[in-house]
């Protein structure tokens, strides 16, 4: 008997700190994620919307491949026309992140107009 009930004491602790961690890596991700919209020219309050519904649909490696979208070396902050945006949209090769990306612009842009 006191073996099951260290058993469940152990498991009942493995269970809060997963639970209590688990959830300090969302804020961490979102945080992240709020920094990088920001950082590429995301208006503050619509980047912070996104960055809680990507880091709700998104796994971390699909976050990853969004940061494929960034400026790179030579290229100007923001996409000079739809030719450079498409290509950087490419880049990401994750189709549900980029689907989930335009929901999340949408959705957070919408919402702010009725505000």
């Amino acid at each position: 008997m006191k073996r099951l009930l260290t058993l469940l004491v152990i498991i009942a602790v493995a269970g809060g700190a997963w639970f209590y961690f688990s959830g300090t890596l969302d804020r961490v991700t979102e945080t992240r994620v709020d920094a990088a919209l920001t950082d590429n020219g995301v208006p503050p309050d619509l980047a912070n919307c996104m960055s809680g519904r990507m880091v709700e649909r998104l796994s971390l490696n699909q976050l990853r491949k969004l940061e494929r979208i960034s400026p790179q070396e030579g290229e100007a902050a923001v996409p000079i026309g739809p030719g450079q945006f498409m290509d950087r949209i490419n880049r990401a090769d994750d189709a549900e992140a980029i689907e989930v990306t335009a929901q999340a612009a949408a959705a957070c842009a919408i919402g702010s107009i009725f505000e």
